[in-house]
């Protein structure tokens, strides 16, 4: 199928952004990499009259380190872009390597970060990653501007905080704490495919009693939005990360996550995976803990 006729345009303010998508006369969607976009304008899931194209925008292509030692991503940076930033690779690995697991390189080339977390599949990568790392994501729209907080942002299956009249301009991501060891582990079908389940932790060791004094554990691909369970954090915190700690967690995981089926697995299917996916992640995460 072909999509339906839409205008285009490449504002190159934010301004200018928000003003086309405040328009109430036709639908406006913005793209950047359009990965997700064009095939469901092909399939005609999506009949926008407008294309607002934001990568002319110079300011939302940066990416930098600021003063607070805050990483912050601007929308038209792509997920390449960011995989390979030597500031992304040695202070949030967890996100490095959680584009990694993006599709394939044609897909990360032209995908942005934002892109895929304003899109907000369920079983994407990033916003998974994102909740695990304590992002905050920064919206602007006619009203102004606001950040929200990664919990906050993630509403349901293709949906977040951002209204149809506002746009993500920024995802920032904090400094990492000290001492901290991070996972990414996902099941799928092929490499390439969307995960089946996958899971993001980082956990923080205190070096004085060499026991785990935080711990974040989010699953993607286990229900409508990133979902963390705290009863697995629960049972890392206060522990080395032993037999007996992982085994609860583990545990935590099978009772308490409630996937459910399709056509590419069963719920059964995902809790038994996000159960082994979390005890081979909270293992890498702990021995890279320093």
């Amino acid at each position: 199928m072909k999509p339906t006729p839409f205008d285009y345009t490449a504002p190159s303010t934010v301004g200018e952004a928000v003003a086309l998508l405040a328009d109430e006369e036709r639908e406006a969607k913005v793209v950047a990499g359009g990965q997700s976009l064009i095939p469901m304008l092909n399939m005609r899931l999506a009949r926008p009259g407008l294309l607002v194209d934001i990568t002319r925008i110079h300011e939302l292509g940066r990416l930098r380190v600021d003063e607070s030692g805050s990483l912050r991503i601007g929308a038209a940076v792509r997920q390449a872009h960011a995989a390979a930033d030597s500031a992304v690779r040695n202070g949030w690995p967890l996100l490095a390597a959680a584009i990694r697991h993006i599709g394939h390189p044609q897909i990360r080339n032209r995908g942005t970060v934002c892109g895929s977390l304003a899109h907000h599949d369920p079983a994407a990568e990033l916003p998974a990653a994102a909740l695990a790392l304590d992002a905050r994501f920064v919206i602007t729209g006619p009203r102004g501007t606001r950040t929200v907080a990664a919990e906050d942002f993630f509403l349901a299956t293709f949906s977040t905080a951002v209204e149809e009249d506002e746009l993500l301009t920024e995802v920032v991501f904090p400094p990492p704490p000290a001492h901290h060891g991070w996972a990414f582990e996902e099941l799928s079908r092929r490499h390439g495919d969307f995960a089946s389940v996958g899971v993001a932790v980082v956990l923080e060791r205190d070096t004085a009693s060499d026991t785990a004094r935080s711990a974040r554990v989010v699953f993607c691909g286990a229900g409508p939005v990133p979902v963390r369970l705290p009863a697995a954090q629960d049972a890392l915190v206060g522990s080395a990360v032993g037999e007996r700690a992982l085994a609860a967690a583990a545990g935590a995981a099978l009772s308490r996550l409630t996937p459910s089926d399709d056509v590419h697995a069963t719920a059964e299917y995902r809790r038994e995976g996000a159960a082994h996916l979390l005890v081979r992640a909270c293992t890498t995460a702990w021995e890279r803990c320093s």
